[in-house]
């Protein structure tokens, strides 16, 4: 048993004896008393728990209700994002850059994170100039794309800063966070249908 348990605990068995004499102080039947000392330790030991396991009882519940409804594809359960695998088998998050709403797919092929032109520039992401593109082998053949820097990625709890980032128009709408990313993470895994995004403990990504 936890430290925190151990106090709930403590805490409890207090509570319960401060029930117990208010009750025996009243002039009531020894069979009522019982009744309402059972209900009471019904009642505490619900709430302990339900204290002690609320993650896990959340993350039930997420699943649960996103399966109803068909929502729910990323839930954060403490420091942890756990998303579902969409209905086309890859796991989709929606982020933020630079605090614009921006959907990605998380692609631990790519080895750098990629955005569209048109979105880079409405979220601001800092596009470097430089006469000389970067040369990329895509699914629909060579790109070329200029190199930038996002301020700030925030993809559930985490947040990267300064992170490096390949714009380039031919992307069409897709933009993709790759393993720049996913490497800042204390780890990262497939569970399922479910990816689970853990980042360093106590500290944000970047």
């Amino acid at each position: 048993m936890t430290e925190d348990q151990n106090i709930n605990l403590v805490f409890a068995i207090g509570a319960l004896v401060l029930v117990a004499s208010a009750l025996f102080s009243r002039r009531i039947g020894f069979g009522e008393i019982v009744r309402n000392i059972l209900l009471w330790v019904a009642i505490f030991a619900v709430f302990i728990v339900g204290f002690s396991y609320q993650r896990e009882i959340l993350t039930v519940w997420s699943r649960v209700s996103g399966e109803m409804t068909g929502a729910n594809e990323q839930v954060v359960v403490g420091h942890t994002l756990r998303i579902r695998q969409s209905a086309d088998g890859h796991f989709w998050v929606d982020a933020k850059v630079n605090a614009l709403p921006v959907r990605f797919l998380i692609d631990s092929g790519a080895t750098t994170t990629a955005m569209t032109l048109r979105t880079a520039e409405n979220a601001g992401v800092d596009i470097s100039e430089s006469p000389f593109p970067v040369v990329l082998t895509t699914a629909n053949g060579s790109v070329e794309a200029q190199r930038g820097t996002i301020q700030s990625l925030q993809v559930g709890p985490m947040v990267a800063k300064d992170l490096a980032v390949v714009v380039a128009e031919e992307f069409g709408d897709s933009n993709v966070i790759g393993m720049n990313f996913l490497s800042k993470l204390r780890s990262w895994r497939v569970e399922g249908t479910e990816m689970v995004l853990e980042p360093p403990t106590n500290v944000p990504a970047g």
